[in-house]
């Protein structure tokens, strides 16, 4: 995967995801939180981000909202990544993309919480 040199490719990147899932009026399956502020964004997360697109187009699993937040207030923790599934929301701190990677297999698409990341859960 290739890495990302400006806004506007982040931004092409974005449009091309949003055209591969749902257009939703109403709830999907899973929403997934990704925090984009300025500190998660330098601990890693434009990269999280990409796998995790990634992942989902591989898997062709497309009942998924992606979510950009900003600060969730977990600095320490970042990349943050949140996945909210059957009412539950779990948070995954220090997130790599091979850890996004699993996150997706196992929790977002076959409901399996990955403990050994979670940070929270609400």
């Amino acid at each position: 995967m290739d890495k990302i040199k400006s806004v506007e490719e982040l931004r092409k990147l974005r449009e091309q995801a949003q055209s591969f899932l749902k257009a939703r009026q109403g709830e999907a399956k899973v929403k997934i939180y990704i925090s984009m502020g300025t500190v998660g964004i330098a601990a890693g997360a434009r990269d999280v981000l990409l796998t995790i697109l990634d992942e989902l187009q591989k898997r062709n699993f497309t009942d998924v909202q992606i979510i950009e937040r900003g600060s969730m207030g977990l600095d320490i923790e970042e990349p943050v990544v949140v996945v909210e599934r059957d009412g539950a929301k779990v948070f995954y701190g220090h997130v790599t993309p091979d850890m996004a990677r699993q996150i997706v297999a196992s929790h977002v698409i076959n409901g399996q919480i990955v403990s050994d990341w979670v940070i929270a859960k609400e």
